[in-house]
C-alpha cells in the first residue's frame, strides 16, 4: 500500500513563512507528478503547486513568487516553502501524487490526509 503523509502546517501571522513536507511511502516504483492542493472552508479544492518527474514546476497564480515547490526523488518527498503568507492562504493543504506501484501497470492517484495552515492578519 502507498501512503502520503503531510507535515509542517500550523499557525502563522501574515507575512510569515511555513514549510510543508509530503512523504510518500510503500510499494512505489515511480512517481509521476506530485502536487500540493488546498481547500479553504466552503471552497473547492484547488491546485497550488506541483513538480513533474522531470522537474518542471507549476503554480497557482496567486502564490507565484511566494511559494516554492521542490521534490526529492530519492526520498519520494515533496516540499512547499511558503513565504509572505496571507490570510487567504488559510486552508487545509493536501499532497497528491500519481504513483506507479511495482505490482501495477498504470499510475494511481493518491492523496494525503492534509495539514492545516492558518494565517492570521
Amino acid at each position: 500500500q502507498v501512503q502520503l503523509v503531510e507535515s509542517g502546517g500550523g499557525d502563522v501571522q501574515a507575512g510569515g513563512s511555513l514549510g510543508l513536507s509530503c512523504a510518500a511511502s510503500g510499494n512505489i516504483f515511480s512517481i509521476n507528478v506530485i502536487e500540493w492542493f488546498r481547500q479553504a472552508p466552503g471552497m473547492q479544492r484547488e491546485l497550488v503547486a506541483g513538480v513533474t518527474n522531470d522537474g518542471n514546476t507549476h503554480y497557482l497564480d496567486s502564490v507565484k513568487g511566494r511559494f516554492t515547490a521542490s521534490r526529492d526523488n530519492a526520498k519520494n518527498a515533496l516540499y512547499l516553502q511558503m513565504n509572505n503568507l496571507k490570510p487567504e492562504d488559510t486552508a487545509v493543504y493536501y499532497c497528491h501524487a500519481e504513483i506507479l506501484e511495482y505490482s501495477s501497470y498504470s499510475y494511481t492517484d493518491y492523496w494525503g490526509r492534509g495539514t492545516r495552515v492558518t494565517v492570521s492578519s
